[in-house]
């Protein structure tokens, strides 16, 4: 599988496509992975992201700690485990959701600090840092709510600051 493109989403039979392998949206918009384990019927929980590429990237690192380089994966060319992963067949669902949930805070972390480095590039953001203030809203006098009111102060108490 070197050198391929991501693997197609599966087709699934409502007709909405998942943008990656193992990996499915929550209603509030959270990502979630998660995969089977071989020969059982129990799930290896992954985690929750923010970004489906690092919920993907988690669900490459569990499969291929899984089931070794026949895996599909989503990224077969950014697959970054141990060399001696084929080796170690015998690890532990918890040991195998611990590195999946390291890659895919990593990636998370990335794409999170790119996400708030963009928007601190932005043009509406630049403009407030060179000077160009926001429309302010007229400052009004706060009436004192342990006095009574009195007919004659009503207009008084609605002056602006100057």
């Amino acid at each position: 599988m070197e050198g391929e493109s991501p693997s197609p989403p599966p087709a699934r039979k409502d007709g909405k496509e998942r943008p990656y392998r193992g990996v499915r949206m929550r209603k509030w918009g959270k990502w979630v992975a998660e995969i089977r384990e071989p020969n059982k019927r129990s799930r290896i929980w992954l985690g929750s992201y923010s970004s489906p590429i690092a919920a993907a990237k988690a669900y490459d690192t569990a499969v291929f700690y899984l089931r070794g380089r026949s895996a599909r994966l989503n990224f077969p060319d950014d697959i970054s485990v141990d060399a001696d992963a084929d080796a170690d067949a015998a690890m532990s669902a918890a040991l195998i959701r611990k590195k999946a949930t390291e890659v895919g805070a990593r990636i998370d972390a990335l794409h999170a600090t790119a996400a708030a480095a963009a928007a601190a590039a932005s043009p509406a953001a630049g403009a407030h840092s060179l000077g160009v203030e926001r429309r302010r809203r007229p400052a009004y006098k706060r009436p004192d709510l342990n006095q009574k009111p009195s007919p004659e102060s009503s207009d008084d108490d609605c002056e602006l600051f100057g």
